[in-house]
């Protein structure tokens, strides 16, 4: 087993909840507006906190968050966060609860204006293409990048909240806009 686990990138271990996540959607990069709206609900939930803790409280979000659908995000009422802070299934924090109806409203208006939250994130991206990175180690893996920087900044000009630039290079790299699995993982995307 420990050298299978060593074929992949340093930080999955051996938690089988890890290994299926690295495995199945690390890195793969994800085209449809629906599963970018997952993630950037996941990673802000994360925020000063591990992922695996957010990993395990993702069929929560999906129950608390109507499937992850934007759109029935945005009409989230205030009566709604209240009961959203009774929910068992996930972190109950009165603020990143209150970021994710706002989030999901601009969200929204980033898909009006580029005419997909996609076609918004590519165009931050050098020829609209994924950056593949060659890193060896995971002690090589940056916080954050001026392409985490830029798109960070311009969203919190549109109001996002919870979605700094540690986060949103973490979302990069879990939407796959940034594959940053190391050369020897066998989920290198390989030419």
């Amino acid at each position: 087993m420990e050298d299978y686990i060593n074929q992949r990138c340093g930080w999955v271990g051996g938690d089988p909840l890890y290994i299926a996540y690295h495995d199945r959607e690390w890195g793969k990069e994800v085209e449809d507006d629906k599963t970018l709206f997952e993630f950037l609900v996941l990673e802000s939930a994360q925020a000063g906190l591990s992922w695996i803790t957010i990993l395990k409280k993702r069929e929560g979000y999906r129950d608390a968050f109507a499937g992850f659908d934007a759109e029935k995000v945005a009409r989230f009422t205030d009566a709604d966060a209240a009961r959203l802070m009774q929910h068992p299934g996930i972190v109950r924090n009165r603020l990143k609860i209150a970021a994710t109806i706002s989030n999901a409203r601009h969200y929204l208006a980033i898909q009006k204006d580029f005419g997909s939250f996609r076609s918004y994130l590519k165009s931050f991206l050098p020829d609209g293409k994924p950056i593949v990175n060659h890193f060896k180690t995971p002690a090589e893996y940056p916080a954050t990048t001026p392409l985490s920087d830029a798109i960070s900044k311009d969203m919190k000009k549109r109001g996002f909240k919870f979605f700094g630039s540690t986060i949103c290079y973490a979302f990069l790299q879990a939407v796959g806009y940034v594959d940053d699995h190391l050369e020897h993982c066998i989920c290198r995307q390989r030419p």
